[in-house]
């Protein structure tokens, strides 16, 4: 298969569902690349999984071009996209098309930003200046401060109109593909069916074109995940276990043997 581009991710809709996942090193990349992922984010949910803080907002642009360039290495099949992380695009146009050129220059096939309608200036400017860009509706997590929380967004008819509108708002300005975040299934299955371009569902239903799953959820690394989460497998015990077994068998002297 020839490697995952904007062409054949908006080719898929209708025809593929698409089960995508973040990663955020060379090792876990290249496992996810040859198990067959289309799409690799480098989500700012690295504040979490990988660096220990409580969100995502206090992860640096310079965190995810180290990530960036470390999964694009490994990833040879899969499209690679960076999460461009809180306070790199929020301050100005000029600055979020420079900070996005760093992620494509790091290795990323595209970017991935938070917002709806008032981000569809700069979705415009990227994507005229030749950068791809993956939008992200819904319950965006760099708002959790703002939603009090991580809360489920568009619960009432108001909500999932403006959450529609603003779907439909970024597939104007020129997104190839929306991430659908934590909303009622029957208004996912709204947004996909209203739009022409791919919806990327994580705790939005199983009518979403793509689905993102979280690496350390779906793996098991996280042992207390979201209810919508599927855990393929258990490996924080086994992970565990095996740096018992070595602090056991290095202080009885059984390793190394010889």
């Amino acid at each position: 298969m020839k490697k995952w581009n904007v062409a054949s991710v908006r080719a898929a809709k209708g025809v593929q569902k698409l089960g995508c996942c973040t990663a955020y090193d060379a090792c876990f990349a290249r496992l996810a690349d040859e198990a067959g992922v289309p799409i690799i984010l480098v989500g700012d949910s690295m504040g979490m999984t990988m660096l220990g803080y409580e969100t995502t907002l206090p992860v640096k642009l310079e965190e995810t071009l180290s990530a960036t360039a470390a999964v694009a290495r490994a990833a040879k099949e899969a499209m690679v996209v960076a999460d461009l992380p809180f306070g790199s695009y929020q301050c100005g146009d000029n600055l979020a098309v420079a900070n996005a050129v760093k992620c494509i220059q790091a290795g990323a096939d595209a970017v991935k930003l938070e917002g709806g309608a008032r981000v569809c200036g700069l979705i415009k400017r990227l994507t005229e200046a030749g950068i791809p860009v993956l939008a992200h509706v819904g319950m965006t997590p760099q708002s959790v401060n703002e939603y009090g929380g991580f809360k489920r967004q568009g619960k009432t008819r108001a909500a999932a109109e403006q959450v529609l509108a603003d779907a439909k708002a970024v597939e104007q300005a020129g997104a190839f593909a929306v991430t659908l975040e934590c909303i009622p299934s029957e208004l996912a299955a709204e947004v996909t069916a209203a739009l022409k371009i791919v919806t990327i569902g994580i705790g939005a239903g199983p009518v979403c074109d793509a689905q993102w799953l979280v690496m350390h959820d779906m793996l098991g690394l996280n042992e207390k995940v979201p209810s919508f989460v599927k855990q393929y497998a258990h490996l924080a015990g086994e992970v565990r276990s095996a740096f018992a077994a070595y602090v056991r068998e290095v202080r009885d002297g059984i390793f190394p043997n010889n």
